[in-house]
């Protein structure tokens, strides 16, 4: 039986998928593409980045936006499948390789140390990428695109995944990439660590470039504000840093269960 480190502050652990556990924004990027260059125009790969953490609704609608089109709701939701079967088809390809560095290695120590996981994704192939990739087995509970109704910033993703691991947010720490998944965590009431760049992630209260080199007993020693670090992991947590007062007066709702 595995029993959760007493000393680690949390007893779960929440994570987005894309660009946090994989990388699968290409493939999202070549799809919402293709669509748009159906329509007659065409948009960047920084743009592209402006849709991380919407929903396949909103993220249709800010490139409608783009290319100054206006469609009624049944055609929305029918260019939103369109988009969705390609992209079912293009991450057929998508395999354990595509699992972003370190990321297997800090999910088996976190189990390990009985600590419980649940992944929150605004998309509906999130199961698919997970068998794909061979990580399903970690996780304890899932939420995607079929048990979300609202779109980030608001914290029911994760609000949702900490009801089904029966934990409240003060005991989750959040895992995301996107700088609307960041404020839908801190709105949550949950700690959150950006995955990123610094510059785009400026709400987290951790951010780090990524997994790799990281391990649980370096989690831990951030987490509890130890100050030893082993010099192989140094690299990633170097660019790591702490930060306080999230929450404004207006933001205070976002709190409520």
């Amino acid at each position: 039986m595995i029993v959760s480190d007493p000393n680690f502050p949390y007893k779960a652990i929440i994570f987005n998928l894309d660009g946090v556990l994989v990388d699968t924004a290409s493939y999202h990027y070549t799809a919402w593409r293709m669509l748009a260059n159906g329509l007659g125009f065409d948009f960047t790969e920084q743009q592209h980045e402006a849709l991380r953490g919407l929903s396949r609704m909103a993220s249709l609608e800010r490139i409608l936006q783009w290319g100054g089109i206006y469609m009624s709701e049944a055609e929305q939701l029918h260019l939103a499948d369109v988009k969705n079967n390609w992209y079912t088809k293009l991450i057929t390809e998508v395999k354990p390789s595509n699992v972003l560095p370190g990321v297997v290695t800090l999910l088996e120590e976190l189990r390990e140390n009985g600590i419980q996981l649940a992944l929150s994704s605004a998309s509906r192939s999130a199961r698919n990428v997970l068998k794909s990739t061979n990580l399903e087995l970690f996780f304890d509970e899932v939420v995607d695109g079929y048990s979300t109704r609202k779109s980030k910033p608001d914290p029911e993703c994760f609000q949702l995944a900490a009801r089904a691991l029966g934990k409240s947010p003060a005991d989750c720490m959040v895992f995301e990439d996107s700088m609307l998944g960041v404020k839908a965590a801190i709105y949550g009431g949950f700690t959150v660590v950006g995955i990123g760049r610094d510059e785009y992630l400026q709400e987290a209260h951790y951010v780090i470039p990524g997994f790799q080199g990281l391990s649980f007993e370096n989690l831990a020693a951030i987490l509890t504000n130890e100050s030893i670090i082993s010099n192989r992991n140094w690299f990633a947590w170097s660019h790591l840093r702490q930060k306080s007062g999230h929450f404004l007066p207006d933001e205070a709702d976002f709190c409520r269960p």
